[in-house]
């Protein structure tokens, strides 16, 4: 995840370089549940309005807990599905509150009413964050359920009156591309908290022409439209978190606008990137899925790690004599083809490593889905 507003802040008053801090465990992002009551076209998880065996029981999510909070893990993000689904959502909800995790909820928002967001405050969770995939009708068409666009607004709204923090998720697609301007008009409309772009995992592409290719382009254009967005309103004094996910490419690209627009700051902005260290999957950044198999992220639900009934999640996350997690825990990690020369590697850290491995069936061969050129990644550039 890149946080771009925090290194917008450091474009416009940079800090002092300080020693980084190593994070205690890794953040856990659980799908508690599988069941949705929506079918969202690009659904990671293939989510379907029905109940799928064998997901873990209360006791069961409990042990995983109390594992995990020993183990130091700092932030639970309970996710589906549609985590609201779940029969025991709140009871998991606040025994991870009362333990001291910091606790987000991801959701599709449609859920979120009258009817329990008394009880969703009482959590008091941390972070809400609300998945649109457009306004409107387009949202509506990728949710493939009229009126679910109006419906998650009125759960993220519900959310603002109660004062929880709550923002919007937007994966970039082809076919919502348009929409993206609209959706960062609508920060400034309903004056949210957060805003996460998520990049799709596009791949094969191949190395050649990449400014010129459609998907490349628009994300080039999408990103360049989201620094000046962001640019203004730190400028303004509107200090909203933005980050963006899926593509550790982006921290590159930003110091290549940094370059452009405040030459001076280059090297500062460099300097934190690197202490950021890029794309943190098997590392800072985890997933247990509904069956309870763990994953080094949530795009790798094709490769098990293991499973928390058979193994506590520590044992698991640490155990290297798996070649993926070893390589994904060394450093530098063993990349190869153009993101072997990559001059931003300290940076980057070699992006999403399963697009890499659906693509070429190799994890370690270049990102398809990087969309910097080679002159981008060779250095500055012009």
């Amino acid at each position: 995840m890149f946080r771009l507003s925090q290194y917008m802040r450091e474009v416009l008053q940079p800090t002092p370089l300080k020693p980084g801090r190593q994070q205690s465990g890794p953040v856990v992002i659980w799908n508690l549940i599988r069941r949705c009551n929506l079918t969202c076209k690009h659904c990671y998880t293939t989510s379907a309005d029905i109940d799928f065996p064998g997901e873990l029981s209360r006791d069961e999510v409990y042990r995983v807990m109390d594992d995990l909070k020993v183990f130091r893990v700092p932030v639970l993000i309970l996710s589906g599905g549609e985590p609201l689904l779940h029969p025991d959502i709140f009871s998991i909800s606040q025994r991870a509150r009362d333990m001291g995790f910091y606790v987000a909820l991801s959701s599709n928002g449609t859920l979120i009413t009258e009817d329990n967001i008394d009880r969703i405050a009482a959590i008091g969770y941390q972070y809400i964050g609300v998945s649109l995939d457009g306004i409107g009708e387009t949202h509506d068409k990728f949710r493939q359920k009229t009126g679910s666009f109006a419906d998650s607004m009125a759960g993220i709204r519900l959310c603002r009156e109660r004062g929880i923090k709550a923002g919007v998720r937007f994966t970039l697609t082809q076919d919502n591309n348009s929409d993206f301007p609209a959706m960062l008009q609508l920060m400034d409309e309903e004056d949210l908290d957060k805003f996460y772009l998520s990049h799709l995992n596009y791949g094969g592409r191949g190395n050649k022409n990449r400014k010129d290719d459609a998907g490349f382009r628009m994300t080039r254009e999408a990103m360049d439209l989201l620094f000046e967005r962001c640019l203004r309103w730190e400028q303004d004094g509107l200090h909203r978190e933005i980050v963006t996910g899926n593509n550790d490419a982006d921290a590159v690209y930003f110091l290549h606008w940094v370059k452009k627009r405040f030459p001076d700051r280059v090297e500062h902005i460099r300097a934190k990137l690197e202490q950021w260290g890029g794309n943190a999957s098997g590392v800072n950044v985890a997933n247990i899925d509904n069956l309870g198999n763990v994953h080094p992220d949530t795009f790798w639900w094709h490769y098990s790690l293991g499973n928390v009934r058979e193994r506590p999640f520590s044992q698991i996350w640490t155990d290297v004599s798996d070649p993926l997690m070893a390589g994904l825990k060394s450093s530098p990690r063993p990349l190869r083809g153009r993101c072997r020369t990559c001059h931003f590697q300290k940076i980057c850290n070699g992006n999403t490593r399963v697009r890499a491995q659906q693509i070429y069936r190799d994890p370690w061969q270049e990102d398809p889905g990087c969309y910097l050129d080679d002159e981008e990644i060779a250095g500055y550039g012009a």
